[in-house]
């Protein structure tokens, strides 16, 4: 029997677009889970929000996360809620004067 393809969300779709032009880090987490080697890189490096963390935690494997002034979020919550974020919105605005400009 034919299998039918998932609908592709339009906001998770224009959410990860969003999320493409933030800056993006990839840490491994090692012996740690991977929220708590991103909180700890975060802290280390002193990263400023917005950021999208790629955490490899083994070789098949990797979590994204994004930091925002509110804390750690998981990127397909972000995806889905980009809305919700002050810094996104900021982005989106700048995206929106550069194809209208």
């Amino acid at each position: 029997m034919a299998r039918r393809r998932k609908r592709k969300s339009r906001r998770r779709l224009e959410g990860r677009r969003i999320l493409e032009s933030v800056p993006q880090y990839s840490i491994e987490s090692g012996e740690a889970k991977p929220v708590t080697a991103a909180r700890n890189f975060i802290h280390s490096e002193g990263i400023q929000p917005p950021a999208v963390l790629l955490v490899k935690r083994n070789e098949h494997t990797t979590d994204r996360y994004f930091w925002a002034e509110k804390g750690l979020f998981g990127a397909q919550y972000v995806e889905e809620n980009h809305f919700l974020f002050p810094s996104l919105r900021a982005l989106i605005g700048e995206e929106e004067e550069v194809v209208l400009g």
